[in-house]
């Protein structure tokens, strides 16, 4: 039995060091932990030895294809320079060499990688451009088609957008909008305290929910509820065929698809932010009476003069440009769906983060453009 033992023994000879492979190097005989623990510890003392070694197969007892692939392995799938075999040997040694892959070398680094990659986002990034630019000319159009022929608009779809977006969001929006009306109110209260400052929180809440805060969020979550929405619906028409069956039939995809939603989103977006602000500053104003001892009737009384009505017409401004922005940008990667579900979830994705995105660069667009405008 001791003979099976698969093992490999180091000699000394004349001519140098000589790897004698003993034992049966079968399937049968290598599998038992013990056996492939003490070959394994072997093989790895041997790779610190001297390489220039040679391999002397002639003693050994049995070799299956188990066997010859350890050992083409432990070679490194290259033959060695100095091999004693048998040509029995030899022929399984070959067939397994011949059905063995070469390990993945690595790829060379390429210095031009990163400018290649830089050069393809910007491609892609001025193809989404030209598809925003062209929207928004047909957009346009149709709206003046729109003015000609009102008695051809598509006012069913237009009427089920404005339900759908705008009275179904308004249990959130006021949600957000009362807890963010809390949260800044403490938060302001806590420095205001420090310094008796207590009546300016009407300033710093009115200011900051109207103007900004206010519009902002509303957007923010119009682009993750309605957007994405928006998206996927364009986007499953797509899949199911629907948009190239429109084409067929010689219907407009934007004045019947963009145009409505695109509508929609413009109008119900300065109610649903003056929404989400009142709501905000009912929030605020609860929580200064609590936090400040601030009473609702000086909080309402203040909140004219301490906001202008500039505010409000530059929140209702900036809300109208945010939904049709936001109807735009979900209307144009529905529209670059591909007919398959993975595109699908990439673009709804892609829309929701662009979306967002969008509104807040054109946020802080108008931030500076009428940084002077009701301050």
């Amino acid at each position: 039995m001791e003979d099976a033992i698969p093992r490999i023994e180091l000699q000394d000879t004349p001519d140098g060091r000589v790897v004698a492979v003993r034992g049966a190097w079968t399937a049968a005989d290598m599998t038992s932990k013990p056996a492939w623990d003490a070959l394994t510890a072997q093989l790895q003392s041997l790779r610190r030895q001297d390489h220039a070694v040679r391999w002397n197969l002639a003693a050994m007892g049995k070799l299956d294809y188990l066997g010859a692939q350890v050992l083409w392995n432990h070679w490194g799938r290259h033959w060695p320079t100095q091999l004693q075999i048998e040509p029995s040997q030899r022929a399984m040694l070959e067939t397994v060499a011949k059905f063995t892959a070469s390990p993945p070398k690595a790829a060379p680094s390429d210095w031009t990688e990163p400018i290649a990659l830089l050069g393809r986002r910007a491609l892609g990034l001025v193809d989404h451009a030209k598809g925003l630019v062209r929207m928004v000319g047909q957009l346009l159009l149709d709206i003046l088609r729109l003015a000609r022929h009102p008695q051809e608009g598509p006012w069913r779809d237009f009427s089920g957008h404005l339900y759908h977006i705008g009275a179904t969001a308004l249990p959130i929006t006021a949600l957000v909008g009362f807890l963010i009306g809390v949260v800044l109110a403490y938060l302001t209260s806590q420095q205001l305290r420090k310094f008796g400052a207590d009546a300016f929180i009407v300033n710093i809440l009115g200011i900051s929910l109207i103007r900004e805060l206010g519009p902002v969020l509303a957007a923010i979550l119009i682009a993750g509820r309605s957007g994405s929405a928006i998206t996927a619906q364009i986007g499953v028409m797509r899949v199911t065929e629907e948009l190239d069956a429109m084409r067929v039939m010689g219907i407009a995809r934007g004045f019947r698809l963009v145009l409505p939603r695109a509508l929609a989103l413009a109008l119900v977006m300065p109610l649903i932010s003056l929404w989400t602000t009142l709501a905000a500053l009912l929030g605020g104003m609860l929580a200064a009476d609590i936090s400040m001892d601030v009473t609702p009737s000086f909080f309402i009384q203040s909140l004219p003069a301490a906001v202008k009505v500039a505010n409000l017409t530059l929140a209702t401004g900036k809300s109208i440009v945010f939904g049709l922005l936001i109807a735009l940008v979900a209307c144009h990667y529905g529209l670059r769906v591909e007919p398959n579900t993975e595109s699908l979830g990439q673009g709804t994705t892609a829309s929701v983060v662009t979306s967002i995105t969008v509104v807040i660069l054109v946020d802080a667009l108008f931030a500076v453009l009428f940084k002077n405008v009701g301050i």
